[in-house]
């Protein structure tokens, strides 16, 4: 990782320091330091928050933090490295060599060993997240006004109508608790089918598999389908570029370019062939990050390629059915009949992040090979879940709660436009989005992005940069009309852009 976050892992997120206590401030926050070292909370070669971090978090001066931090370097608990900011020492003083007051806590210096967590950290298989992906997962909970995240608002979601199916589900005999079927939750798959028959996607219910969310859908294909080292086709940009569960797999990617109707075709076979492509990744209806709905025409001639090429296509649906003006065409699984086409779905988008509902839809001996990984990995998504998610989905809640929902992402996208043509005119241009979360929003000029996130964070605001999803990016932010309250959006919004210009000035 060669990054830097804008803020490191919080030693004092939810501890400060009391004023009231006759401790020194500076005493209590090194007793506090030196008990996350001497429980093994934070191991050899961590590296702490910068000083300036530290007296955000606390909320204390500058000098108070030095000197809490000067009296564990008196005791060997912490060095400084040079471009490499301050960690826990590798290697401790002895009891003997301790500092003798009542701060010097000697009990909490370890004996030395060879090898630290911090090693293994470093060397796992799974690659660690995009340093602006850590921040904003870290940030989320801080009061921030986040103008990019890809989830409902809680006001969003159906707090009443889910306390209506979990009372009505109490009411029945207590279902059994016991593990479910590898497939997942019969009853669920049943549910699901007819789901996506409304959809124009005819699954038996032996043809799904029900997941922890579609992004665990996403690694048992990544770790059971692909060989190390073959190539995926994917939009550029793309959501799969801000994580990494094909790349901690061995699995490289070339991204295609798109036009306003979606993933353009003209390139398609040429790089499928001069890649030996494995499979094409494409999110057909209201794209991540873009919004971007591919229309009926495209999808055919989609088909018709990679139809010709044999190249198989995973379908990320997780948007389908959150149109606003009109529904989009039938998904690309809706057409396939090669079973080419692995399709996946989620109940996280519209009704419950919590649940950590999602399927995957393709062909039998598919599903029942990543079923086999799925229990290898967590022994099935949880069956109380499964059982609401059937309820809800059975009991027509879905239905019911989709429209109220549209209507009111309609009426907050409309809001974000307007604030948009009033604030960002001539400094931006930005798609018109038909459903989903998101608005792409294209720089007229460049900006360092992590730059920008930074000076965002400092002012109060979390932002979803361009090169989360693509690379190379450096002028394009993804803005999210669903979490934000209108409130919110309001203020924020104009003091993007305030920013944004500030950071276009010459010599900034």
């Amino acid at each position: 990782m060669t990054e830097e976050h804008c803020t490191e892992q919080s030693p004092g997120k939810r501890w400060t320091p009391d004023p009231a206590s006759p401790l020194p401030l500076h005493r209590q926050i090194s007793n506090y330091l030196m008990d996350k070292i001497s429980s093994g909370a934070w191991p050899p070669g961590m590296r702490l928050a910068p000083q300036r971090e530290l007296c955000r978090q606390f909320g204390v001066n500058r000098s108070t933090v030095v000197t809490a931090l000067g009296q564990l370097s008196a005791l060997g608990l912490i060095e400084g490295r040079r471009g490499g900011g301050t960690r826990v020492a590798e290697v401790r003083a002895s009891a003997d060599e301790a500092v003798s007051s009542d701060a010097a806590r000697t009990d909490l210096l370890p004996v030395p060993s060879a090898r630290s967590w911090n090693a293994y950290v470093e060397e796992g298989v799974h690659y660690p997240n995009l340093p602006t992906v850590q921040d904003i997962n870290r940030l989320e909970y801080e009061g921030l006004i986040r103008l990019g995240t890809g989830e409902p608002a809680p006001e969003l979601l159906p707090g009443p109508a889910m306390t209506r199916v979990l009372a009505e589900l109490s009411r029945q005999p207590l279902p059994p608790l016991s593990y479910e079927e590898p497939l997942g939750s019969p009853g669920l798959r049943r549910a699901v089918s007819r789901e996506l028959a409304k959809n124009g996607i005819q699954a038996d219910p032996d043809s799904i598999l029900i997941t922890s969310g579609a992004l665990q859908g996403l690694q048992l294909i990544a770790v059971g389908l692909l060989p190390r080292g073959s190539t995926i086709l994917l939009e550029k940009p793309s959501y799969l570029y801000s994580i990494h569960a094909f790349q901690s797999a061995g699995v490289k990617f070339s991204g295609l370019p798109m036009d306003e109707q979606g993933l353009l075709l003209d390139g398609l076979a040429r790089e499928a062939r001069r890649s030996k492509a494995a499979m094409l990744y494409s999110i057909p209806s209201f794209h991540n990050p873009t919004g971007v709905l591919m229309d009926a025409k495209r999808r055919q001639a989609l088909m018709e390629v990679t139809g010709q090429l044999g190249l198989p296509i995973l379908e990320d649906g997780a948007y389908q059915e959150l149109w606003l003006d009109t529904p989009p065409p039938p998904p690309l699984k809706a057409l396939d009949r090669e079973g080419r086409v692995l399709h996946l779905g989620t109940l996280s988008k519209a009704a419950s992040p919590g649940l950590r509902i999602g399927w995957i839809v393709g062909p039998e001996p598919v599903v029942r090979r990543l079923a086999d990984i799925k229990m290898q990995t967590d022994y099935g998504a949880s069956s109380l879940s499964q059982l609401a998610a059937a309820r809800w989905l059975e009991g027509g809640y879905h239905e019911e709660h989709l429209q109220h929902l549209r209507a009111r992402l309609r009426k907050r996208r409309d809001a974000v436009l307007d604030l948009l043509q009033h604030h960002f005119n001539g400094l931006a241009a930005w798609n018109v989005p038909a459903g989903g979360f998101y608005i792409w929003l294209s720089l007229d000029k460049p900006v360092p992005l992590r730059t920008l996130f930074c000076t965002a964070h400092k002012a109060g605001l979390l932002l979803n940069t361009g090169d989360l999803y693509d690379r190379g990016d450096n002028r394009h932010l993804r803005l999210s009309y669903v979490y934000a309250s209108p409130a919110e959006l309001e203020l924020g919004l104009p003091l993007l852009a305030a920013l944004i210009r500030k950071l276009q000035q010459p010599g900034v």
